[in-house]
C-alpha cells in the first residue's frame, strides 16, 4: 500500500501540472482580458463626460471630445480608442502583460509551488484571504449534501435490490427520478415560497450562512441557527441527487446477489441478512464508494452556484464564477489549483477507502 501512495503522489505532480497549462493557454487566449476591460470602463467614462460636454451630439464629435478629455488620439484599436498610450502601457505593466505568456506561466508556477497566489486583480485582498473567507460556505453545502444524499440513498438502494419489482421499488423509483428532473434551483424557489417568508410559512431563514448576532449566541443557539440556515440550501441541492446514487446502489447490489456465490450461501444454510452484509456488501459497494469522491469534488466547486445566488450565499462558486466574468486571473487560476489539488487528494483517499470495505484489494500490485 506505501508503494502505491507513492507512486500515485509522484503522478499528482504532473497531472496538476497538465490542469494548470490547458486552463492557463485556453484562458489567456480567450477575448476581454482585465486590461481591455479596465480600458472598457475607463473609455465608458471618458464617453459619458464626453456627452455631457457635447450636449449628446453626434458619434464623431463625442469620440473626439472623449479623446481630449483623456488626452490621447482618437484613431488608436478600438479597445483604447481616446485612451493614453501611456495609461495603457501603465496597466499592461501593472498586470504583467508586458512579458510574454510562457514567462507568465512560469512565474506563476513558482509562485504555486509555494502557495503564493498573488493579490486579486480588483479586490485589495489576497487570494488565499478571499478564498479562505468563502471556504465555509462551499464546505457547508458539498460536505452536508454528499453526506445527505449516501446516507438517504444507499439503504434505499439496497431496499430497492431486496425488493425488486415490487410496489415499492416501482414507487421508490418513480419518486427519485420525478425529483431528479426538477432542477435544483427550481426546487429551491419552490421551497422559498413555501418556507421561508414567500407566500405561506416562515420557518426559515433566506439568506447567508448565520445569522448576524451569531458569536452573541450560545452554542446550541449557534448550531441551530447555523442548520436553520442550511436546511432550504441542502434539501434544494440533495433533491436532485438521489436518483442517480440510488439506482446505481440498486443494480450493484443486484449483480451481486445473482453471482454464483450467493447461491452457494443460500446453500449453506446462511440467513439473507448475513449473505447480504456479510458478502455482497463489500463487494457492491466498491463501485458506489468509487464514485464518492467525484461526488464531494463536483457538489463541492461547481454544483452550487445558483443555489448559492438564491440563497445568498457567497461561496467558492460565485467567488470563481465572478472571477471568470472579470478575468480576475489570480483569484480563477488559484482556485483551478487549490480545486485540482484537492481532487486529485481526494481520489487517493477513495481508493484508501476501498481497501476498508473490501481488505482483499491489494494496490501494491497495480502499476499505478
Amino acid at each position: 500500500m506505501l508503494a502505491y501512495l507513492l507512486r500515485r503522489l509522484i503522478l499528482v505532480v504532473p497531472t496538476l501540472l497538465g490542469i494548470m497549462v490547458l486552463n492557463f493557454f485556453i484562458i489567456q487566449v480567450a477575448p476581454g482580458g482585465p486590461v481591455e476591460q479596465i480600458l472598457a470602463k475607463i473609455q465608458g467614462q471618458t464617453q459619458d463626460t464626453a456627452s455631457k460636454l457635447t450636449g449628446g451630439g453626434n458619434e464623431v464629435a463625442t469620440n473626439n471630445a472623449a479623446a481630449a478629455a483623456s488626452g490621447g488620439q482618437a484613431g488608436t484599436y478600438r479597445g483604447a480608442r481616446g485612451i493614453d498610450p501611456a495609461i495603457i502601457d501603465r496597466f499592461t505593466k501593472y498586470y504583467g502583460f508586458d512579458k510574454p505568456i510562457y514567462e507568465r506561466f512560469f512565474i506563476m508556477l513558482k509562485k504555486y509551488a509555494t502557495f503564493d497566489f498573488g493579490k486579486s486583480f480588483y479586490r485589495d485582498i489576497s487570494v488565499v484571504d478571499l478564498v479562505v473567507e468563502k471556504m465555509p460556505v462551499s464546505i457547508s453545502i458539498g460536505l452536508w449534501t454528499t453526506l445527505i444524499t449516501y446516507l438517504i440513498s444507499i439503504p434505499l438502494g439496497i431496499a430497492k435490490a431486496v425488493r425488486d419489482g415490487s410496489r415499492f421499488d416501482s414507487g421508490s423509483t418513480t419518486i427519485v427520478i420525478v425529483g431528479s428532473a426538477i432542477p435544483s434551483f427550481l426546487f429551491a424557489i419552490l421551497l422559498i415560497i413555501i418556507f421561508a417568508g414567500g407566500h405561506y410559512l416562515n420557518w426559515f431563514p433566506l439568506r447567508g450562512l448565520v445569522s448576524d448576532n451569531w458569536h452573541d449566541l450560545s452554542w446550541p443557539a449557534r448550531i441551530a441557527d447555523y442548520f436553520s440556515h442550511m436546511a432550504l440550501p441542502l434539501i434544494a441541492m440533495s433533491a436532485g441527487s438521489f436518483a442517480g446514487l440510488t439506482l446505481w446502489t440498486k443494480n450493484s447490489f443486484l449483480e451481486q446477489i445473482n453471482q454464483q456465490y450467493v447461491l452457494t450461501a443460500r446453500a449453506k444454510g446462511l440467513t439473507e441478512t448475513r449473505i447480504l452484509y456479510g458478502h455482497v456488501f463489500r463487494n457492491a459497494m466498491l463501485l458506489v464508494i468509487g464514485g464518492f469522491p467525484a461526488a464531494l469534488i463536483g457538489i463541492l466547486f461547481g454544483g452550487a452556484l445558483l443555489i448559492e445566488i438564491i440563497f445568498s450565499l457567497d461561496g467558492l462558486g460565485l467567488l470563481s464564477y465572478d472571477a471568470l466574468l472579470r478575468r480576475d486571473y489570480p483569484v480563477l487560476f488559484a482556485n483551478l489549483y487549490v480545486f485540482g489539488l484537492i481532487g486529485l487528494v481526494v481520489n487517493i483517499i477513495g481508493d484508501f477507502t476501498y481497501t476498508l470495505v473490501d481488505p482483499r484489494l491489494d494496490f501494491d500490485k497495480r502499476d499505478v
